[in-house]
């Protein structure tokens, strides 16, 4: 007779919870983490910000080990109650939220500021994957549902402003659209206003050139027919307008990270200081870098924040384009196996949960990097799992553990190809 000993079973089950789970995913997420520590360490080496952000992660780490015992169904039946409790987080903001820099987004806890629209970021997700995995898109007018839900996050973290983080919001919700049914033309047609009030400002024959291409865009793609064309024509037209109007709606400082981000060197001392100490941060780091603590625009902090939205800086001067390249190549690594455990999760409702998270990191991804070389505006978008900071970390790791229950929970075993 064979004795059967509790740890046997234990020693099983987390035999089981190992082959489902997807290690990969999390190692590259923990180098990544590395990474962010190691550079956060040669900004600031006399502070605690380091310490922080291991500590940080580690929890984070033990977070995503968690959630992913857990299958993810569940939110199915309680994502309008999460929808509710992220949009109260950011009302709650603008009464009792404490301010820096020109923003109210931060709300302080045990003497810990917490950053309620990093949470809402995952709120946001779960609410349109539930909606999208219920409601898939068979019609253009089924989009209309999922801008209503988007609107009050959004205008909410608008408010306090923080134009970066409504941003994210918007590339969410057009990636999660995009994988929940509806076509790409579609999307074109909805986002070409906003395109057409930034073309307004550069150029009206460029601008008018777009509305007419958008117009026959909507008569090819949409049901309408020429109605589709007129409307969409007309919608591109008055953008110009509210495009001013927008304009005014912008705190001072957003507006002059715009106008800087066409000619930094107008103001080189002051708003173009960021991007030009980056720039040259990063040139000077040649092909091999110039070593860890050997950077002068690093160690002399000449760019200022650079071990939160300018980190990229820092290591791009110190570890140089082969540095840099690793990291990129950390982060395609990280990006690819989230499309892997997108395509073969058991529902929709998995698969568009993880699409979220990719569309998330991805774009805060591109505008953070871009943003340190010159090709987009400086907006606070972080680094993720890079850039400092507790609530955004902690934001990286909780996405990372929903996804990896979907990959835990899928029907068939996800290989890591050869």
């Amino acid at each position: 007779m064979e004795l059967k000993l509790p740890w046997n079973s234990w020693f099983s089950s987390a035999q089981k919870f190992l082959r489902s789970f997807d290690g990969w995913l999390l190692l590259f997420a923990v180098l990544l983490l590395a990474t962010g520590v190691l550079t956060i360490f040669s900004t600031r080496p006399e502070g605690s910000e380091w310490k922080a952000q291991l500590a940080t992660g580690a929890v984070g780490i033990g977070w995503t080990l968690f959630l992913s015992r857990f299958g993810y169904s569940w939110l199915l039946r309680w994502y309008w109650g999460i929808y509710a409790a992220a949009c109260t987080m950011l009302l709650g903001v603008l009464f009792v939220g404490s301010s820096a820099k020109g923003a109210q987004r931060w709300i302080e806890l045990g003497g810990i500021q917490l950053q309620p629209s990093e949470f809402a970021k995952l709120g946001v997700i779960v609410t349109l994957a539930a909606l999208l995995h219920r409601y898939p898109i068979r019609r253009f007018r089924q989009i209309w549902l999922v801008l209503a839900v988007l609107a009050v996050p959004f205008l909410l973290v608008f408010k306090q402003p923080d134009l970066g983080t409504a941003l994210v919001f918007g590339a969410i919700a057009l990636g999660m659209l995009y994988w929940g049914g509806a076509r790409a033309s579609w999307l074109i047609v909805l986002a070409s206003p906003l395109v057409a009030a930034v073309l307004y400002a550069l150029s009206l024959p460029v601008w008018l050139g777009w509305g007419l291409a958008m117009a026959l865009l909507a008569w090819r793609s949409l049901s309408w027919g020429w109605w589709s064309a007129l409307a969409v024509g007309a919608a591109n037209l008055l953008a110009g307008g509210l495009g001013q109007m927008f304009w005014h709606l912008l705190k001072p400082y957003q507006q002059q990270r715009l106008v800087v981000f066409l000619d930094p060197s107008g103001d080189p001392l002051g708003s173009g200081y960021h991007i030009l100490q980056s720039e040259i941060a990063i040139g000077a780091g040649g092909v091999l870098g110039r070593g860890f603590f050997q950077g002068t625009q690093t160690q002399l902090n000449f760019i200022p924040e650079q071990h939160t939205d300018f980190i990229f800086s820092a290591l791009g001067e110190e570890w140089g384009f082969v540095g840099a390249l690793v990291l990129l190549g950390l982060f395609l690594c990280l990006f690819f196996r989230l499309i892997v455990i997108a395509r073969n999760a058991s529902d929709d409702f998995g698969s568009l949960l993880t699409v979220g998270v990719f569309t998330m990191l991805l774009f805060q991804t591109v505008i953070n990097i871009s943003m340190t070389i010159g090709l987009a505006p400086v907006t606070g978008i972080p680094l993720p799992f890079v850039t400092f900071g507790r609530s955004f970390l902690i934001t990286c790791f909780t996405a990372l553990g929903l996804v990896e229950s979907v990959a835990s929970h899928h029907r068939n075993k996800l290989v890591f190809p050869s």
